[in-house]
């Protein structure tokens, strides 16, 4: 059955070195990468083993920046898909809200239509009505998974209206808070399930961004594979309420990213 209108279906990281990029995700989240086939674009399908199905699980793509792209001012970053019935009429409602269009809809053969937008605080993100009947568990919603992503959390610079937009454009709900004192309210979100949370962008933090954690297999060697491969934690390892660890880097690139996982 496909996901639901409002769920996180994918992750993308845009990158200026695939090969680069791809050597650091796998020693740290053990991902393998298959060619996506689509004509003229390099870009890679990554994907982690299900031992309990016995196969391999799609969790992202690798798309590496063009020099036109980055002549126009593209960085490395992670990226998110959230599902929607209708992408012209969420682009719309988008607009009409105050957000922005960085590409419009566009349809991929055999993938689906999507869109990438700015939320009204000018943070980016796809949206996606995606052609497959699969559900996607590029998210693990039903469980921890290894190799998923394991939480999404939009750091704003405005969480009032920031809550306004998406939960009007997308069903969700708020599912409770946690104070972090001077840094503000940390308030969980619900959407067939907790997704992740919505928090405000500390001053320190240059500009509104959705981050994504990626759950590792254990995280003190996740740490270490890091900085042997030339990345760089800026947070962390910090427990975190349940008991796991997260950290916060940089990967060789450039790009932000985020991993939670347990201390063995």
């Amino acid at each position: 059955m496909p996901n639901q209108h409002g769920e996180f279906i994918w992750y993308e990281l845009l990158t200026t070195d695939s090969e680069a990029a791809l050597a650091f995700y796998s020693a740290i989240l053990d991902w393998q990468a298959t060619d996506s086939g689509q004509p003229d674009i390099d870009y890679r399908i990554l994907s982690v083993q299900d031992e309990e199905a016995g196969r391999q699980r799609d969790v992202a793509g690798l798309m590496q920046l063009t020099e036109e792209m980055c002549q126009s001012g593209a960085k490395p970053v992670w990226l998110g898909y959230i599902a929607v019935d209708d992408v012209d009429q969420t682009v719309a409602y988008i607009v009409e809200r105050g957000g922005s269009v960085q590409l419009p809809p566009t349809d991929v053969p055999n993938v689906g239509r999507f869109a990438m937008v700015n939320d009204p605080q000018g943070t980016p993100f796809y949206v996606m009505k995606g052609s497959s009947n699969e559900t996607s568990l590029a998210f693990a919603s039903d469980k921890p998974r290894v190799g998923h992503c394991a939480w999404n959390e939009l750091i704003t610079t405005d969480p009032e209206a920031a809550k306004a937009f998406y939960f009007k454009a997308f069903g969700w709900t708020k599912d409770g808070e946690m104070d972090m004192g001077p840094m503000g309210a940390y308030e969980f979100i619900r959407h067939n399930g907790v997704i992740g949370a919505i928090m405000p962008k500390p001053k320190d933090m240059p500009i509104p961004m959705w981050h994504y954690y990626f759950r590792c297999a254990d995280i003190d060697l996740a740490c270490k594979a890091i900085t042997d491969h030339g990345g760089q934690i800026i947070l962390g390892p910090e427990e975190i309420p349940g008991g796991d660890f997260m950290v916060k880097g940089f990967d060789p690139q450039g790009a932000l990213f985020a991993l939670v996982g347990a201390r063995h």
